[in-house]
């Protein structure tokens, strides 16, 4: 039985022509054509699914790039120099959706027909190369799948930059720079015209989501700010684009960075538009800032003045004589150049069927079609497709050149023409450069991604009412960082409007405030607080403020150091001027008290005063109204020395002249017995040389100050920040307050001396005129020293020269003033020697002393 079983299937295995045959049908190209090599294409020629009525809209852009990779293989089948002898074919699918383009490329893939004989049953048509799609995520979604099989995937629009992972994607390669420049680009230009403040949106898929996350990180580099970041689908539903637009609404910001397709930026202009939501600057990405259907938005008014880079525009030689030259003919088996040709002309190819469409003639021709179809006069993307193509020829032209022994491969090996693998076509693709008509070198980096060199563009409004990006600028990134961004011709942006908008979120900070950031908000949104005196900002939205150098401060407006002022007590301001007036005034009384005793030296009252020490007092009362003028003006070397040491040596002298009239006084009106000789222990030599002794101190205290720390001119930096205190600085502290203590102990002495003496006879008490203006001396310098230490400033010369005149005037008021009144109203009497009011006459011996001889009337 199992033997009969084994002959029954070799009888049926014997039977027939093996055949492998495919489990379901496979999916046709809707371009084709044989060749030595085959490059595969994915092109959408249908876009914008409408699931309602379930129809398209034709892509005239999807469909030239298609017939722009015909025209470049049938160049370079007619050209000799490349690939000779050689002939290339293509493969070119019409598909839409994710789902369906997947499937192209697992059919270019195996390359397997509907059904392979025995014999071939293991040799498959493959391809060389796969070009497209221009989608990003379509892209993402099959060359993960295609790169399994080492199959190299060009890509003339997908930009995404997660395209370029090598782990990811090992075979994909692209014409157009990846989206990480571009979003650099971006945030580059949104900076250079200070938009700080925006907002971002982006399409909800690979592509944009990606980009615009590049951006917003490139953004935040350069100071710029995103007040929302929003994404959305075409596919999506209607509430998503609704809160979008609630969105844009409400924000702040009047710039808008859009990552996305013409097919969301038409829809979302178009809503924004119903809503009459204006004013705003677009910056878009290369997908859609020069797609030529913009124009057949409702909204596309408010797109009008939109920036963007794009890639460069070029001139391929012969390619519209093919567009136009297109006919269905040539394609008899593709349905969608049917439907194109009924579409453009409207009229039916299908003469059986009832479209309600006149039937074509045949006679129909694109010669003098206008549509963006045959239209070349802007050729940026379509390049892209043109050299894609090119790189795959260079690319099998270097591999079929390779020279044995000298090949890249293992022991210098060389690929077999006859059995190619897809992983030796991709090492030369990743090796290939040529240059192209237009002198522009094509090459692919580590990455697989195109050197990013962009236009910029400005959308602007024809003659024709359509919108048309006109460039205005070129960035290259392969220059250095400073030259990024060349040409810029601002005058061309912005014509729709009188100037560039303002998108901040707050207004800059000027010169002389710096910024500070709000709470809990992004670093754009800050208050301008003015800088601390002493700080300066000498730049528009300073972040800190720049302390000024120790000798300068910051003027008004905080913009600017300027030195530091430098005070003191000047002749000209109103206190130094005050000061001198009273300085001058007790020299004029002081001499003219003079005066008035010397005129009246030989009267009792000025015999009885002890007239050799009243004139050397009245001398010294001078000197101190005059060493006052020392304290003020500017302070030198000599002035500083000069005021302190003339100021003790002066008051000293003042000191020992009353304590000596004191001691006289008390000495004369204390003897107890009459012709009593005391006063001749203390005559008029021994009175000078108290005064010279006593006077002599202080003098020697001076030179020792002078000697060891004399005080000298000081820049006091510590009272204000302000200005500068010129004052004069003490030296040594010890000799100061050793001057100031001496001539105190000098003051307290006489001051005791002369509170003992003041019971003297009324008649003639000069003692107490001497209390009263010791008391005053002492009270002065008393209130003199803490209002000497707390004073800053130039006051505290004020205050020094205000003690020195005050205990002056009260020294020559006290003393002098009762004496001059009587000089004055009783000269007659004093003539004649005589009190009118005593009953004794009083004689006054040689020495300015009473006598105490009594003579009755």
């Amino acid at each position: 039985m199992q033997l009969l079983r084994l002959l029954l299937l070799a009888v049926l295995l014997g039977k027939g022509t093996p055949l492998c045959r495919l489990r379901d049908s496979a999916q046709v190209p809707e371009l084709a054509q044989d060749g030595d090599f085959v490059i595969g294409g994915i092109f959408s020629f249908r876009t914008g699914q409408d699931y309602v009525i379930d129809t398209f809209h034709f892509n005239y852009r999807e469909f030239k790039f298609a017939q722009t990779l015909i025209f470049a293989v049938e160049e370079i089948n007619r050209n000799p120099d490349l690939l000779p002898h050689l002939k290339l074919g293509y493969k070119i699918y019409n598909t839409c959706g994710t789902m369906d383009i997947l499937r192209a490329a697992l059919a270019l893939v195996s390359g397997l027909e509907n059904e392979i004989s025995n014999e071939n049953c293991t040799k498959i048509k493959t391809i060389q190369a796969i070009l497209g799609h221009s989608g990003s995520r379509p892209t993402i979604a099959f060359a993960q799948v295609v790169g399994r099989f080492h199959i190299p995937v060009i890509s003339h629009f997908a930009t995404c930059a997660c395209l370029s992972n090598r782990k990811e994607f090992p075979t994909f390669f692209r014409t157009i720079p990846s989206d990480f420049y571009q979003s650099r680009a971006l945030a580059k230009l949104v900076k250079h015209f200070g938009w700080t403040w925006i907002g971002a949106i982006a399409v909800d898929n690979e592509y944009g989501l990606s980009g615009i996350a590049t951006f917003i990180q490139a953004a935040q580099e350069h100071g710029v700010c995103t007040e929302y970041s929003e994404s959305f689908s075409s596919s999506g539903p209607p509430e998503t684009l609704q809160r979008i637009v609630e969105v844009v609404k409400r924000a702040t910001s009047k710039v808008i960075v859009a990552f996305m397709s013409h097919r969301e930026i038409k829809l979302l202009a178009q809503e924004l538009y119903s809503q009459n939501i204006t004013g705003l600057q677009w910056v878009g990405s290369d997908a859609w800032i020069t797609d030529h259907s913009l124009t057949d938005s409702s909204g596309h008014s408010i797109l009008l003045g939109s920036l963007g880079f794009t890639v460069s525009k070029a001139k391929i030689l012969g390619l519209e004589e093919h567009l136009r030259g297109l006919h269905p003919a040539q394609f008899p088996t593709s349905a969608f150049m049917t439907e194109f040709w009924e579409d453009r002309f409207a009229c039916s190819l299908n003469i059986t069927g009832s479209t309600g469409r006149r039937p074509c003639s045949g006679s129909e021709s694109l010669q003098n079609d206008t549509s963006p179809f045959t239209d070349v006069t802007e050729l940026r993307f379509t390049n892209n497709v043109y050299k894609s193509v090119y790189v795959v020829a260079h690319a099998l032209d270097n591999l079929m050149k390779c020279e044995k022994g000298e090949g890249p491969f293992s022991e210098g090996s060389c690929a077999d023409p006859k059995h190619i693998q897809p992983w030796q076509v991709l090492h030369y693709i990743n090796t290939v450069r040529f240059n192209t008509s237009e002198g522009e070198t094509v090459y692919f980096e580590r990455s697989g991604d195109s050197p990013a060199r962009y236009e910029l563009v400005n959308i602007q409004l024809t003659d024709k009412g359509t919108l048309e990006g006109r460039t205005v600028g070129i960035y290259d990134a392969s220059l250095p960082e400073d030259h990024h961004c060349v040409e810029w011709v601002c005058v061309c942006l912005f014509v729709h409007v009188l100037q560039a908008p303002v998108s901040v979120c707050t207004q800059r900070c000027l010169p002389g405030t710096h910024k500070v950031l709000q709470k809990g908000k992004p670093v754009c949104c800050f208050d301008c607080v003015p800088c601390p005196p002493g700080e300066i900002s000498n730049s528009t939205n300073s972040i800190h403020c720049i302390k000024c150098p120790n000798l300068f401060w910051s003027n008004q407006e905080r913009d600017a150091c300027i030195p530091k002022s430098i005070e003191f007590l000047a002749h000209k301001e109103l206190l130094g001027t005050l000061l001198v007036l009273f300085s001058l005034l007790g020299v004029f009384l002081t001499t003219f008290m003079f005066l008035i005793f010397y005129c009246h030296k030989e009267t009792p009252i000025v015999r009885a005063n002890n007239s050799e020490l009243s004139f050397l007092l009245l001398f010294s009362l001078t000197l101190c109204f005059l060493c006052s003028l020392t304290f003020i003006g500017r302070p030198s070397g000599w002035s500083c020395m000069l005021r302190h040491t003339a100021f003790g040596i002066t008051f000293v002298l003042c000191i020992s002249c009353v304590l000596g009239k004191t001691m006289v006084v008390l000495m004369a009106f204390r003897a107890t017995l009459p012709g009593s000789n005391m006063l001749k222990w203390f005559g008029p030599a021994q009175q000078r040389l108290c005064v010279v002794a006593f006077t002599f101190v202080q003098v020697l205290i001076c030179i020792l100050w002078l000697t060891i720390s004399p005080p000298y001119p000081f820049e006091n930096m510590e009272y204000y920040n302000d200005r500068i205190i010129l004052e004069c600085a003490l030296g040594s502290a010890l000799g100061f307050w050793a001057v100031l203590g001496y001539i105190g102990l000098l003051a307290m002495f006489c001051f005791i001396l002369a509170f003992l003496a003041r019971k003297l006879p009324n008649n003639f008490n000069e003692a107490k005129f001497i209390t009263f203006s010791m008391l005053i001396f002492c009270a002065v310098w008393v209130t003199f020293i803490p209002a000497y230490v707390s004073s800053p400033g130039k006051f505290l010369v004020a205050v020094e020269i205000f003690a020195i005149l005050a205990s002056s005037y009260g020294l020559l008021f006290c003393i002098f003033l009762p004496k001059y009144h009587i000089s004055a109203v009783t000269y007659e009497i004093c003539d004649q020697k005589q009190i009118p009011s005593s009953n004794e006459t009083i004689k006054f011996n040689r020495n300015g002393g009473p006598s105490h001889a009594r003579a009755q009337k």
